[in-house]
């Protein structure tokens, strides 16, 4: 996941997998009610605590009728160590600020995951020395907070570090095995074809490890995409992928296989609506997937003006929206009726330019579409695909 979107040695962690299976139940210094289903962390959308302008978990709870949030990220310190952090800068030791935000979800009958890793930062996995002391670090957040859940976000640019990757596979196994009923998902980058040969390393890592998580989710945005056909493209192949790495007939794969979006625009440009939401869940529920989650609830409000100037944002969509919009989508995925709320006026739609071609040359002031947008050339300009870069020569112009 995108920010916009963020030591122990082995006798500690054989210490603390002793403890380990006890975790669940006494690690609840936050409060912790009953557990929820698994279908709620498997629905829980990104939060992060303290970045991004974090929004009310409360008032999100009040409106949409979530019950789940997967809290990001859990990093190595960014001075060197192998310690958890919230963002590298924020003990998990020493934390309250994080556990007041769990605190306040759990008196009102939710509860929390905790995602590890996301894009950027040092990964735990990257400085600490094996698997064994990598869970260490990781039972800690566990333990602090009393967690039913946990997911392992696994992307660029740790992914590519097949020592880190190894520690991260390792260390997961080992939190499954010391945390009985821990649900566990695995997120890593989406490409058309599934996921990218990183991605597909570290599936045989898994598999070389004799590890199966809750789940194995992909990422498809950033990366090309282009609404909800081309998401759902990318889930059936991946789900081929899963079939073959695993020997897995295609409704296991289903069942361990997940989806997490971007709500909005992407850092790439790409834009996804409430209505593309709305048809990855039709695919993900009727083929029986297990995860569906998106990046993330500090972008789930409009912003201001609403198309943001053509820029993505970690605090707002840019696209119109009410506020909580796709929260929703993962309060449906759990199985409940979320609230209703009054519609956001849906604005006269703007006719299309004629379409951009990578071949044509353009100057400035010219006006074309591309991706239900169109798009003013600030320059001369040949190649140059538009909202692929935030500084590029092209100018968005809304929907159309």
């Amino acid at each position: 996941m995108r920010p916009l979107r963020a030591c122990l040695g082995a006798a500690a962690a054989v210490t603390l997998a002793a403890a380990g299976t006890t975790a669940l139940v006494t690690g609840n210094a936050s409060g912790a009610t009953t557990a929820l289903n698994n279908r709620w962390y498997a629905a829980a959308p990104y939060l992060m605590p303290l970045d991004n302008d974090p929004p009310d978990p409360a008032a999100i709870m009040d409106a949409t009728g979530l019950k789940a949030f997967q809290l990001a990220f859990v990093l190595a310190p960014n001075g060197g160590g192998c310690t958890p952090t919230w963002g590298g800068t924020a003990p998990v030791s020493s934390d309250t600020a994080v556990q007041s935000v769990i605190s306040t979800i759990r008196a009102k009958g939710g509860d929390v995951s905790a995602s590890i890793g996301g894009y950027g930062g040092t990964k735990l996995g990257q400085a600490c020395s094996d698997a064994a002391s990598t869970a260490a670090a990781y039972q800690q957040v566990i333990t602090k907070y009393g967690l039913r859940a946990i997911d392992f976000d696994l992307e660029e640019p740790e992914y590519e570090n097949s020592a880190a990757i190894k520690n991260e596979i390792g260390a997961a196994k080992i939190l499954q095995q010391n945390n009985p009923g821990l649900y566990v998902s695995v997120t890593t980058a989406g490409t058309a074809d599934g996921t990218g040969w990183f991605g597909k390393q570290m599936l045989l890592e898994a598999k070389s490890q004799g590890f199966t998580p809750n789940n194995f989710s992909i990422m498809p945005f950033d990366g090309g995409f282009n609404g909800a056909a081309s998401q759902t493209s990318a889930l059936t192949n991946f789900n081929s992928i899963l079939q073959s790495t695993f020997g897995w007939d295609q409704a296991t794969a289903y069942a361990h296989e997940g989806f997490s979006g971007m709500n909005g625009r992407s850092d790439t440009g790409e834009y996804f609506t409430q209505a593309d939401f709305q048809t990855v869940l039709d695919y993900a529920t009727n083929h029986s997937m297990d995860r569906f989650t998106f990046w993330s609830l500090n972008r789930d409000r409009q912003c201001s003006p609403p198309d943001n100037g053509g820029r993505t944002s970690g605090t707002c969509s840019s696209v119109a929206q009410n506020s909580w919009d796709f929260a929703k989508y993962s309060v449906k995925f759990a199985g409940v009726t979320p609230p209703t709320t009054p519609p956001t006026p849906t604005p006269t739609p703007t006719s299309c330019k004629p379409a951009w071609s990578s071949a044509a040359v353009y100057t400035q002031g010219n006006e074309v579409s591309y991706n239900k947008h169109n798009w003013k050339a600030k320059w001369w300009t040949r190649n140059e695909v538009p909202g692929a870069a935030e500084w590029g020569p092209w100018q968005d112009e809304g929907a159309c």
